[in-house]
């Protein structure tokens, strides 16, 4: 199986890769077009800002071509982000391949931000992307911004108020938490994108 990491400058992409050499599963970091609309899978790794990632996907040519991809897609923290129609994270248009707006989370009395821990995953509906996963089961987080609950968020989770934790629809995938740091939860994840699960 071809797995490709979009090279989109983030910093979690060394990690990414190895939990999934570990699951047995080699990947190519690219930003070569014809790379990765030949992959089986592809994955859309962040860390970072939204503004400066879309638009080094627009400098390598890479938007359209994300947008177009028939194979199973996979954005982690950022990139599940970026799947959206925009971010309030430098007011910007962002790929669109899913509906709503990611904000800034609101910070209080008690509630930090950026939020960065364990978390609880509540399960909103049923996808083979989670798949073995305990409701409740606890997934790591270290995040500014939010995706907000729709029709698409197949688990939430809660920072002072709830958000979209995992989404989904069709082969279009996605995970604020950041798998390759959430143990057997983030390994079970990622297995079960690598076969084939969609929303």
């Amino acid at each position: 199986m071809d797995v490709v990491l979009i090279d989109s400058g983030g910093a979690n992409i060394g990690s990414v890769r190895y939990a999934l050499e570990r699951l047995g599963a080699s990947a190519v970091l690219s930003a070569d077009a014809d790379t990765i609309s030949r992959a089986d899978r592809v994955i859309l790794p962040g860390v970072g800002a939204a503004a400066p990632a879309m638009a080094r996907l627009r400098e390598l040519g890479l938007v359209d071509l994300i947008r177009a991809l028939e194979q199973p897609l996979l954005g982690i923290c950022l990139g599940m982000q970026l799947l959206f129609e925009s971010s309030e994270e430098g007011d910007v248009e962002c790929l669109g391949l899913l509906p709503g707006r990611v904000r800034r989370m609101p910070a209080s009395q008690g509630i930090r931000v950026p939020h960065m821990g364990w978390n609880r995953l509540s399960r909103r509906s049923d996808s083979a992307l989670l798949d073995g996963i305990d409701e409740g089961a606890h997934a790591y987080f270290v995040h500014s911004y939010a995706a907000p609950l729709t029709a698409d968020t197949l688990a939430s989770s809660a920072h002072g108020s709830e958000f979209a934790a995992v989404v989904g629809r069709g082969r279009c995938l996605g995970a604020q938490f950041h798998p390759e740091r959430s143990a057997a939860v983030g390994a079970r994840v990622l297995e079960n994108f690598l076969r084939g699960a969609a929303a």
